[in-house]
């Protein structure tokens, strides 16, 4: 069991033994936090669904993320993250919402470096999202893993897959941190060093 699995699993019990549920909003991260929450035994419990918006019109027409942010700033945005969360809480009917979106690479986007990552949370008392939390994430991709021989195509890939694994383990702390604490207070962004979150 990784950490990850256990970061779940830890996540399902505590909605679970408060009776609450869970959505999911994916961009950067395609589907992968709801791949690992699925995957614990009794997750249907606690876990409503995702949706994975992929595109900005998504973000927009399903998840309710405001336009003209999205215009301004483009999606890589602690602002647009929560919005996800919110949408997608809303959306799906869950007393929680997570979100994911950031820059696997190859290429930077909106003006952000690739390995920039938001995740938000939007709980019980986040209203129109103006208490969801946002955390952004600088995950620095590692070549350590690359196999002699590599194309600089197959190491691309090797480092965008370690970036979007590390943005569900970051996505599943931020979760399991804002549970813990009842997700109570103001919107915040929270700045973490390369690979971790800092409070």
């Amino acid at each position: 069991m990784t950490d990850v699995d256990s970061r779940a699993g830890g996540v399902l019990a505590l909605l679970t033994e408060r009776g609450q549920t869970l959505a999911v909003a994916e961009s950067l991260t395609g589907g992968l936090v709801a791949a690992e929450l699925t995957a614990v035994p009794g997750a249907s419990r606690a876990f409503l669904g995702s949706v994975t918006a992929y595109a900005a019109a998504l973000k927009r027409d399903v998840l309710g993320v405001d336009g003209a942010l999205l215009e301004e700033r483009g999606a890589v945005d602690p602002e647009v993250a929560r919005q996800m969360a919110q949408g997608v809480r809303t959306a799906l009917g869950a007393d929680w919402g997570v979100a994911t979106t950031g820059v696997a690479g190859p290429e930077p986007q909106d003006g952000q470096p690739v390995g920039t990552v938001y995740v938000a949370v939007a709980g019980p008392g986040a209203g129109d999202g103006a208490g969801a939390v946002a955390d952004r994430l600088r995950i620095e991709g590692s070549r350590s893993g690359d196999r002699a021989g590599d194309s600089g195509e197959e190491a691309g890939e090797r480092v965008r897959a370690g970036i979007r694994t590390e943005s569900v383990r970051g996505a599943l702390d931020v979760l399991y941190r804002e549970l813990i604490a009842n997700a109570g207070g103001q919107g915040r962004e929270r700045n973490g060093g390369p690979g971790c979150l800092q409070p």
